[in-house]
């Protein structure tokens, strides 16, 4: 079976070399020659632990190929994904012209029967879109060749997206046809042997599905932090109430955990964009409007803490250490970090900032320059601080030697925004310690 996979992307990449994985004969297409170059050399543009392996492996193996020309391609191929970019507008919605322009090279190139893949996150009703643009290009050219729409989205995590894709605990597949549906059941027969549900339904459902996992998993988060905070107030301790209420099996346990708010390239514009949908349809979430307000106030709770424990002092020349750039562990991701919204309020403080992260160095320092100093490791970034701030909970962060750390210290000040930290042990180490809802 051939598929052509557009984007070179996050989703992109992983799709592509994971079909690839299955046996599926494979080629990834993205505008960007400088990329398709480097991965023609083996170099992976994303971090991901074990795809650039994977990758390496494929295309020796001549299942996985990359090139630049959509239509030099596109007839060979059984099924195209659409996995390119949906950046949020200004008006928070998303914006489509990437996915519309895929269509439109379909259409204007396609000799035979496709299925169209929209893998992307996008609103409600895109496929619509997609078939219309297709059928555009299509009727300039004074042809009527077959072809079906299908929407799959992905629910691949960073940091672990490989295990995700391969091991999934669902797969949702949208269509509007039989013949569609036999096809991409062929696709995704590897993983029905492996009895992984694939669950097909409607296009729209389909395309609803993503946005609502996405929004209520942000819901929960904002929830605890929302507990968390009050927690602090009535002298409660919220790992406690996480472990009370997560054994309700109607709740569970996963992603009730509280901390400094949550990024990434998908929460944060997947609420935004289902609030913008609704309001087109003249609906109002009123609870995703709570949900994004919570966290867009989260990102901000560790800079509070520090000003509290400073309180009657200026913060100007104060020495911050900061483990943890990236908005989770196992990714150098820092889209919508809550690392980027600390360094902003603490350089407007007059603060001095030494960070270390384990991989997202160079991609904050793409993004904000020399603004901070970058230190070779944990240790390191503490060397004279003020206070030590956690924001990412990386592994390396966990056991960490504290009598250490407390004589490289100017000040033994610790506030911890994953609460992944003993209190006790740090008192008994001499350290003021502060975390989220305790």
């Amino acid at each position: 079976m051939n598929i052509a996979v557009v984007g070179t992307g996050y989703v992109g990449l992983v799709t592509g070399t994971c079909f690839a994985e299955t046996g599926v004969n494979v080629t990834c297409v993205d505008v960007d020659a400088n990329k398709i170059e480097r991965l023609q050399k083996g170099e992976i543009p994303i971090y991901e632990p074990g795809l650039d392996q994977m990758v390496l492996k494929n295309v020796k193996a001549g299942r996985l190929s990359f090139t630049t020309d959509l239509a030099s391609v596109l007839n060979e191929q059984d099924v195209v994904f659409s996995a390119v970019g949906t950046p949020p507008d200004e008006d928070g919605s998303a914006d489509l012209k990437y996915v519309l322009q895929v269509a439109k090279t379909i259409g204007a190139n396609i000799n035979k029967y496709v299925v169209v893949v929209t893998k992307s996150t996008v609103p409600v009703g895109t496929a619509k879109k997609v078939r219309a643009a297709i059928e555009e290009e299509l009727k300039k050219r004074g042809e009527d060749i077959p072809f079906d729409v299908a929407s799959n989205p992905e629910f691949l995590k960073e940091g672990s997206a490989i295990k995700d894709f391969m091991s999934p605990d669902r797969v949702v597949v949208g269509v509007e046809s039989e013949k569609a549906k036999k096809v991409l059941s062929k696709l995704y027969k590897p993983f029905l042997l492996n009895n992984f549900r694939v669950i097909f339904m409607d296009i729209p459902s389909a395309e609803m599905t993503k946005y609502a996992a996405n929004s209520m998993l942000a819901t929960r988060i904002s929830f605890m932090n929302d507990i968390a905070n009050l927690c602090e107030r009535v002298g409660a301790d919220v790992n406690m109430v996480r472990a009370g209420i997560g054994a309700d099996t109607r709740i569970g346990r996963k992603f009730l955990y509280a901390g400094c708010g949550y990024g990434g390239s998908c929460f944060p514009k997947d609420v935004k964009a289902l609030i913008k949908t609704a309001d087109q349809e003249g609906y109002s979430m009123e609870v995703l409007k709570a949900v994004e307000r919570v966290n867009e106030k989260q990102k901000s709770v560790l800079f509070e803490k520090l000003s509290k424990a400073f309180e009657g002092q200026s913060l100007k020349g104060k020495v911050v250490a900061m483990w943890g750039l990236s908005f989770k562990p196992e990714t150098d991701d820092m889209r919508e970090s809550t690392a980027l919204v600390m360094i902003q309020k603490l350089l407007e403080a007059g603060c001095v900032v030494r960070a270390y992260d384990p991989i997202a160095m160079d991609e904050c320092k793409r993004r904000i320059g020399d603004t901070i100093t970058y230190c070779r490791d944990m240790y390191d970034a503490v060397l004279d601080a003020d206070a030590l701030l956690l924001l990412t909970e990386w592994k390396e962060f966990r056991l960490p030697t504290w009598g250490v750390i407390k004589k490289a210290m100017h000040n033994p000040l610790v506030i911890d925004g994953r609460n992944i930290f003993d209190s006790e042990e740090l008192q008994e180490n001499g350290f003021e310690y502060h975390c989220i809802g305790k």
